[in-house]
């Protein structure tokens, strides 16, 4: 049994994301769908990453191996601290790399992009935010990048420059939200553990 997989979401987004359902449904396609789990992160950095931690924990304990993780946008930010503090490998998928930078302009409510709701982002969290950056990755073969260079949301080249080493895989164009993922999912999911001939056994149509 492969390593279970942590989806880690983007900012004011959620486990309703499209990249998070296609992957949901990818591994329920293979069987595997109790090996992946996409949690609600909470608005606070420092609990979101205290309650990663703690699932971390759980899940090596339940499989017996440490689990792999995946961050999207900010989830991405997350994994690179979480994946440098507990030796994990993790796949980045248009991860931001400055976030304490980058979310200053959205301190107050803020709309969620599914379901509806808000959150409401402090001036604090931008200083728990800080507080989690990785001055360098250390180990770069634990880490697999997809970037676009497309991306209307984060500078690919920043991210290029974060992950020196690594696994990757440049879309040329594309968007934040990396609308082709399911052309790349198979990929991410192998350097995450899912075994290829697995995956190539149960091709995937993701209409």
């Amino acid at each position: 049994m492969p390593a279970s997989i942590i989806y880690l979401h983007g900012f004011r987004s959620s486990p309703r994301s499209f990249k998070a359902q296609l992957l949901a449904k990818r591994m329920a396609s293979v069987g595997l769908a109790d090996q992946y789990v996409c949690p609600t992160l909470p608005v606070s950095p420092s609990a979101a990453m205290a309650e990663m931690e703690a699932l971390i924990a759980e899940l090596g304990a339940r499989d017996g191996i440490k689990p792999v993780l995946i961050g999207s946008s900010l989830g991405g930010f997350y994994a690179t601290w979480l994946a440098e503090r507990h030796g994990l490998r993790a796949a980045m998928l248009n991860p931001a790399t400055r976030p304490e930078r980058d979310l200053a302009k959205y301190v107050g409510e803020q709309p969620l992009w599914h379901g509806g709701g808000t959150i409401r982002v402090e001036p604090h969290h931008l200083d728990e935010l800080q507080a989690l950056a990785v001055s360098a990755i250390t180990q770069p073969e634990r880490y697999y990048l997809l970037a676009a260079t497309g991306d209307e949301v984060l500078d690919y080249r920043e991210m290029l420059g974060r992950f020196p080493g690594a696994t990757s895989r440049i879309i040329e164009g594309g968007d934040h939200g990396i609308s082709d993922f399911a052309q790349y999912m198979d990929e991410v999911l192998v350097f995450c553990g899912v075994p290829a001939d697995l995956l190539a056994a149960h091709p995937f149509s993701a209409a």
